[in-house]
């Protein structure tokens, strides 16, 4: 039915400039570890690194807080990666054979990535191998070359091609085919047959005329490019790699059998057949390729043999190892992932004598490995950021605003002490390129990750770098199966070869039952619970010393004897019993467990009054644990929820029971159909009367709101408590308040209870010897039985109620005891606000019925004006099953703002959401990275960082004209900046050039943001005429009508330049 309201004409200006100073939406950063990475790169000179991943994604890393990030047109995988030194670029080189040149340029005093230049490899006659011209079908590696700017491009088929770097163009008369190379080597190793692709390419250091090239059939050659001979030649086994010695007297080679051999580059006879030294250093027994070897000098003469694989192959082939090799010393550093790539922090000085070696820094496909090389033992250095979130499956997460500088250093301290740092200072990060320009926080912010091996993580979300603070494991506490299994297989591992576990990915868990899957944590008292999948409640508080303490243990059945039902789940977790030690942290107090030990589905924390309230899917709890004591225990579930019985680890599903629900949805849809079918004509014609009668200058039409049917009261998993909220209310009377305790269910039940506490709580932590009661004072049913996702109590002036101690400390305004208090109940439908004590409806919104989708995660966030620091709101954040982030006012509830957030079918990303009290939040966009994003205009973590580069005097302009916008991995749109010259400045060469951007793209981002309207979302995409997509096609009669006019003198030019 449509319904016409009259409304005034056009929106309020003032509100709509507010909202544009309040509201603004970011994506700003990802933390954590780029997902499924595919290729490494260093700059020894800028002492930064680049990551590429198989999405196309680039990120390069600095000193913590340097981060630059970009992301290829094309969604293709990065093979391999190449700095030019000193320049802030990278050459990029995808699995579609096409090269890209990315540039770190400035702009306003902050440095950002873009993409500069891309080649792809032809396809005209000549290039295919039809006309018996060398092919570059299939580029294999790639080479800078540093005289000239150059890169050598070794094919598939043999050949080797020169690029000019700088304008990425393709010099012909340089290519070097494999017949040329054929003409050097011995009659009697031709055979007839080819050399193979080319695997390595290798320069040297201190004559760049000269190139080492290995041929995949194990032929090695010196190649001197100026004379265009070859002044060396190596015949080997089946190449796998090659590194040349900075001096260029030694070559390594590592082949396909296993074995690395040693050649001798200036003496001896050429061709030469004998390497100086051939070891396979895990035989006799076959062994498995080594992939990648590394030689590096040291002045004491004992140097470094590094490379990957050589393993075994019946024993131990299905192990990820890189092997360290320093005289006799020998290390097999064994990863649980494979490994990518590795490289080392040597001097590249052409002055220096020797590498000398300071890291080893290792890419696995789960995590970044570094460890140093110049600290005996060659330990691993934590690292700052890229710390894999993953190491264990992530189950939930948290976030804590605002933390004391007191529980910080505790924490801090705590985390110093699980891994404590060697007396040494060499043992430093060695990336620590550019300079973080973001000013200090002012206020620290704590990310808590719960992870499915029992552990919770403390991370400093305070800036861009995500840095692991500190580790809870919860898994001590209980016996599990896997101990002994563990001692076996230790026992029984031999001492060859000497393998040493590296890095802290650990996908596997002891026991499922030890998932976390609710942590809360109060920053006054540095309380803290954690619940797990078996039903298990642990209620902790942080030490500064280690301690020997028994836990104690109590049961609460929240079933309470009812008949009829049986737990047809896991079995509970066994507690150790006695004294058990416990470390510097975290050390639990008191343990609950739940009976049936079903997962924990919520679960709150009020320190002040020392009560812990957990809800299953069975029912919800209250807690003493001052006293140890339960005090209230409900059933929630219906008579016939029988699925909530058999828990998340049970195969035994209710299928007869799924089918009658359908069946009965089914019917029931059809027979409220037919009766609106009925008086439906009439109500059509009415209403288009009055729609005729009435103007469009007159009215404005609401849109038709979705009919929303209610839910049956027997649906299964009725009784899964959602959420749990503690507040200092109205419930009795509208004189009294006291402390209350608030529950929501499944089923659209709001059940709160009327709590006495006892005074002296407040007043110390010696609990007298009066117990806690609960009484029940209020039970409301939603009319459509809509999942309870959160519920706020609001004082007198609309605002929430503060924390716990916050009020009691002066850390926050008191609330206003004096008007009428109000509670907010957020359902996944709608939203209302109800009066206390009296529970009568004040004002709601119906989300589903105005905008079709489901509320999935909701919180109360402050927003700060840009234009003035000290006016601020409190607004409801809303994350849809849409994945759009809906912004409401508080207590009314007008809608603000709106934007698209996450992609609809990225599930796990809505589900793994979390928001901060200051408008910011975090979402999975994979197992091991966290987006981070801003709806607040003021509060905004990113990266704002300067890298000092040098350009040549003479590097030439030249812009990809295919697209003035890309876009970044994270998804906010990259901005196209000047480039930079050598000094820093505008480069003189490029200023014609861009002034035929469009000048939308010369805005920050910020100016970008608030010149976006407030109720539309964020477009990522570049700005595109008609016009623009005519100049790019043209008709395929002109593009023919082109190529047959090439001029002979434009084909026998030099350089080809390819787009």
């Amino acid at each position: 039915m449509m319904k016409f309201r009259f409304r005034r004409q056009g929106a309020d200006p003032q509100r709509e400039k507010l909202k544009q100073e309040l509201f603004a939406f970011h994506k700003t950063v990802e933390h954590g570890f780029p997902n499924q990475p595919s290729a490494l790169a260093f700059d020894p000179e800028l002492h930064i690194m680049a990551i590429g991943t198989r999405s196309g994604a680039v990120k390069i890393y600095g000193a913590p807080g340097v981060e630059f990030t970009g992301l290829h047109r094309d969604a293709a995988t990065v093979t391999q990666m190449h700095f030019l030194p000193g320049q802030g670029r990278v050459l990029t080189l995808l699995d579609d054979d096409s090269l890209h040149l990315w540039e770190i340029v400035h702009h306003d005093g902050c440095a950002h990535l873009e993409e500069a230049l891309h080649f792809q490899a032809p396809s005209w006659p000549g290039f295919d191998g039809a006309s018996g011209l060398p092919s570059l079908a299939h580029i294999t590696v790639v080479l800078l070359v540093a005289v000239g700017d150059m890169a050598a491009l070794g094919t598939e088929g043999g050949s080797i091609f020169f690029l000019d770097v700088p304008t990425l163009t393709l010099l012909e008369g340089q290519t070097l085919g494999p017949d040329e190379v054929l003409r050097s080597v011995p009659d009697d190793y031709r055979c007839g047959k080819a050399l193979g692709p080319v695997e390595s390419l290798q320069g040297h250091l201190r004559d760049p005329t000269k190139i080492l090239i290995g041929y995949s059939r194990g032929l090695l050659v010196i190649w001197n490019q100026a004379a265009r001979c070859a002044e060396r030649i190596f015949l080997g086994n089946q190449l796998e790699s090659v590194c040349w010695e900075r001096s260029g007297h030694t070559v390594v080679s590592s082949h396909s059998d296993g074995s690395y051999a040693i050649w001798a580059a200036d003496t001896g006879d050429s061709p030469a057949v004998q390497p100086t030294v051939a070891t396979t250093p895990y035989g006799p027994f076959p062994c498995k390729a080594i992939n990648k070897v590394l030689w590096r000098s040291c002045a004491s003469g004992e140097h470094f043999v590094i490379f990957s694989g050589g393993m075994p192959r019946a024993s131990y082939g299905d192990r990820h190892c890189v092997s360290v090799l320093q005289a006799e010393t020998l290390v097999t550093l064994d990863f649980t992932s494979r490994v990518i790539d590795f490289f080392t922090v040597h001097s590249t000085r052409p002055e220096d004598e020797f590498d000398e070696p300071q890291a080893l820094a290792v890419l696995l496909e789960e995590e970044l490995v570094v460890l140093d090389l110049q600290t005996p033992g060659w330990p691993a250095v934590p690292a700052p950021y890229l710390a894999p979130l993953h190491s264990s499956a992530i189950t939930c997460s948290a976030h804590v605003a605002n933390v004391p500088a007191k529980l910080w250093a505790r924490i801090v301290s705590a985390g110093e002490q699980q891994s404590p740092q060697p007396a040494s200072g060499a043992s430093s990060w060695p990336i620590t390129g550019g300079r973080n320009l973001a000013q200090e926080p002012s206020q620290r912010g704590l990310l808590l990750t719960g992870h499915e091996d029992g552990t919770v993580r403390f991370w400093d979300a305070s800036g861009v770098a995500l840095r692991p603070l500190y580790k809870l494991s919860t898994a001590g506490l209980f016996q599990t199966d896997c101990e002994h299994a563990d001692s076996l297989a230790q026992a029984a591992e031999d001492d060859w070869p000497p393998f040493r576990k590296v890095g802290c990915f650990d996908p596997y868990s002891d026991d499922p039952r030890l998932g976390v899957q609710k942590v809360a944590l109060c920053k006054y008292t540095a309380q803290m619970v954690v619940a797990g999948t078996a039903g298990q409640v642990l209620v902790l508080e942080l030490s500064d010393t280690p301690a020997e303490q028994a836990v104690g243990v109590a049961s609460l059945d929240l079933l309470q004897d009812r008949e009829g039902f049986t737990w047809k789940g896991h079995e509970r977790l066994s507690p150790r019993l006695g004294p058990l030690p416990w470390p510097a942290g975290f050390q639990p107090r008191a343990l609950i467990q739940c009976l049936p030990p079903a997962a924990v589905t919520a679960v709150t924390l009020h320190a002040e009054w020392g009560l812990v309230a957990f809800g299953t899917s069975h029912g919800f709890g209250l807690f003493d644990y001052l006293r140890r004591s339960p005090v209230l225990a409900r059933c929630t579930l219906h008579p016939s929820d029988s699925l909530a019985m058999e828990g998340p680890l049970s195969r035994v599903k209710s299928l007869k029971k799924s089918l009658r629900q359908s069946f009965r949805r089914i019917r029931k849809s059809r027979a409220s159909g037919k009766k609106r079918m009925v008086a439906g004509s009439k109500l059509q014609e009415a209403n288009a009367q009055l729609a005729e009668q009435a103007g469009p200058q007159d009215v404005e039409v609401t849109p038709v709101q979705r009919r929303i049917e209610p839910r049956s009261a027997d649906d299964s998993l009725s009784g899964v408590v959602r959420c749990l909220y503690f507040a200092d209310t109205f419930l009795r009377d509208a004189a009294h308040h006291g402390p209350t305790m608030w529950a929501g269910t499944n089923s659209g039940s709001v059940f709160a209870y009327a709590l006495e506490v006892p005074a002296a709580v407040a007043g110390g932590e010696k609990r007298p010897e009066r117990a806690v009661e609960a009484v029940l004072g209020k039970e409301v049913q939603l009319m459509h039985r809509a999942p309870v996702v959160a519920i706020a109590v609001l004082d007198g002036r609309g605002r929430p109620l503060p924390e716990p101690y916050e009020a009691s400390r002066d850390l926050a305004q008191a609330p206003d005891m004096q008007g009428g208090h109000a509670v907010l109940i957020a359902s996944e439908e709608q939203f209302k606000v109800f009066t206390l004590p009296k529970v009568s409806a004040k004002t709601k919104f119906k989300l589903t019925a105005h905008e079709g989708c489901r509320v999935r995660k909701v919180a109360l966030a402050t927003f700060a004006s840009v234009a003035c620091e000290d006016y601020t709101e409190t607004c409801l954040a809303c994350l849809t099953n849409l994945g759009d982030v809906h912004v409401f006012s508080v207590p009314g509830l007008r809608p603000q703002v709106h934007y698209a957030c996450i992609r609809k079918e990225d599930i796990s990303g809505i589900a793994s959401c979390v928001f901060t009290r200051h408008g910011q939040g975090f979402y999975l966009i994979s197992p091991s990275e966290f987006e981070r994003f801003s709806l607040s205009a003021r509060n905004i973590t990113e990266p704002l960082c300067s890298l000092d580069v040098r350009w040549p005097r003479d590097a030439t302009c030249v812009r990809s004209r295919e697209s003035p916008k890309l876009s970044q991995a994270n998804g906010t749109p990259g901005i196209i900046l000047a480039p930079q010259s050598h000094d820093g400045s505008p480069d003189p060469i490029c200023k014609e050039a861009d002034t035929l951007e469009p000048p939308e793209a010369m805005l920050s981002p910020m100016s970008i943001d608030s010149a976006t309207s407030a109720d539309t979302t964020l477009d990522t995409t570049g700005d595109m005429t008609v016009e623009d997509v005519k100049d790019f096609l043209g008709s395929s009669e002109e593009s023919e009508k082109n190529l047959r006019n090439l001029s002979e003198e434009e084909a026998r030019a030099c350089a080809i330049l390819i787009k």
